[in-house]
């Protein structure tokens, strides 16, 4: 599938990075490490934005692989009888279902502060706001990409049989267009007037929904 690819943070600079993720509507974290959240959340969920708190969230750029890896046991190790279990939404083939811990909401956020100014990590908080810092550097990319979806939806309203059309292309569109949103990005000016269109007409209440098969 033809996905909108945002540069890695990680192959650019040499960053490596702690995520703290707060789910919504419940007091429920998923703690860890990468050095590409925006694939890793992804691979969670595809609508990443939908099931985790943005708001809340909070990433710690270590710098060093060996560096995440210590601060990610730290948070594992402070609240060892708070282990959780993970959501069912969450995507088996991400390997997410382990390091989620329940009820620690309150104290996660200061203690996470804290270490990154004992140790000098920078602390990107709320994470909504590096995320449309990364979204932002392809924004140029979108209209393009967008607009070849919108073609080949086109060609498979005009050539395929319902039943035989591929709902991904749809699905992708959608939720990609949906994530830039959640991220302040302006699509107004991002997009071609025939997406915009399209857009309006189908996410409708998608914002609302975390999974939906039929795009």
């Amino acid at each position: 599938m033809d996905e909108w690819v945002l540069p890695n943070p990680a192959r650019q600079r040499g960053r490596t990075f702690v995520y703290v993720l707060p789910s919504l509507g419940e007091d429920l974290t998923k703690v860890g490490f990468t050095q590409d959240p925006v694939q890793r959340f992804r691979s969670f969920h595809p609508r990443f934005f939908a099931l985790f708190d943005l708001e809340q969230g909070m990433l710690v750029e270590t710098g060093r692989l060996r560096d995440a890896r210590h601060l990610e046991r730290l948070l594992i190790e402070r609240w060892p009888l708070h282990r959780a279990t993970a959501p069912l939404l969450v995507s088996d083939a991400a390997g997410g279902h382990t390091e989620w811990f329940r009820g620690i909401g309150e104290e996660v956020g200061p203690f996470v502060r804290r270490v990154a100014e004992r140790y000098g990590y920078t602390l990107h908080a709320p994470l909504g706001g590096w995320l449309h810092a990364r979204f932002a550097e392809r924004a140029d990319a979108l209209y393009e990409w967008s607009r070849r979806l919108l073609e080949m939806l086109q060609w498979q309203a005009a050539n395929v049989p319902v039943e035989a059309r591929d709902p991904r292309y749809a699905r992708v569109l959608v939720d990609t267009l949906d994530a830039c949103r959640a991220v302040g990005m302006a699509l107004d000016d991002l997009l071609p007037p025939e997406v915009l269109t399209w857009y309006a007409g189908r996410s409708g209440d998608r914002a609302a929904k975390l999974f939906e098969d039929d795009c």
